[in-house]
């Protein structure tokens, strides 16, 4: 399979630039920007590179969701960089390519970071997310305002609203269109509530932050987990949801870097 060629934020830290780095992926129609707070404060400890998956942020649209595409792409960005073993944190769908990359070039993952998903297949879930951004994207909003109301008529939740929004961008016309490949998304969704990539489980230093307000890692999906992710240690952050490192961004940012610090360099 050819690769895509991903957009990254490659963030260097002057303090320790020998330190192992930290590869971040972003969930469902994340990118990112989203984790750019995080990233200043990681980098102060390591070099840190966030990707846009395909089809999302600033890197390319390409026909294909399979786990096994997503980390073909994200092992280039690693080729590219010259990046032969590094830390992954993986949120949501981000999750499952940073697991199937882990159990795919064990030999590239120094440790692995799972944010609020489990390697097990979900429910459709997003149907009304889809049908916003769609409406949207008829609509050709003018302005946020405008893009608001018309994801308003298929998403009450106004913080998810926003999130959504963060995929929107000045188009030539002056109007607002969608950066993401939704047309990609929608037609490999299937790929994308299913399983990691990979057949073998993942033998090194695991760390799964759950919200406690997070239907995603439930206690019942937590065999499947520990199968997949033997070694893995499981903390649950109070008062977070699904979207755990911006309900919880202090306890989220301090989890992953007490766990990265007790690793080898």
């Amino acid at each position: 399979m050819t690769p895509v060629d991903l957009y990254y934020l490659d963030q260097p830290s002057d303090e320790h630039p020998d330190a192992t780095p930290l590869v971040v992926i972003h969930g469902l129609l994340g990118s990112a920007d989203n984790w750019r707070s995080h990233l200043k404060v990681w980098q102060t400890s390591r070099r840190v590179i966030a990707i846009d998956l395909r089809n999302h942020g600033r890197s390319p649209h390409a026909a294909g969701m399979s786990y096994a595409q997503m980390t073909a792409d994200v092992l280039a960005v690693m080729d590219k960089l010259s990046l032969s073993r590094v830390h992954v944190l993986g949120h949501s769908m981000g999750g499952k390519v940073a697991i199937s990359l882990a159990r795919q070039h064990p030999e590239r993952v120094a440790s692995l970071v799972v944010a609020d998903i489990a390697p097990v297949t979900y429910q459709h879930g997003h149907d009304d997310v889809f049908a916003a951004l769609e409406r949207v994207r008829e609509g050709q909003p003018a302005n946020r305002r405008e893009a608001d109301d018309l994801l308003a008529e298929h998403v009450d939740s106004r913080p998810t609203r926003l999130f959504l929004a963060t995929n929107l961008v000045r188009s030539e016309q002056g109007g607002l269109t969608l950066r993401v490949g939704l047309d990609h998304i929608r037609q490999d969704y299937e790929a994308i509530i299913g399983v990691p990539a990979g057949t073998a489980a993942y033998e090194g230093p695991t760390l799964v932050l759950r919200g406690d307000e997070s239907p995603y890692v439930s206690d019942a999906m937590l065999p499947a987990l520990r199968d997949m992710l033997p070694s893995a240690r499981v903390v649950t952050l109070k008062q977070a949801g699904h979207w755990l490192h911006a309900d919880q961004p202090t306890a989220f940012q301090q989890s992953v870097e007490a766990f990265l610090a007790a690793q080898t360099p």
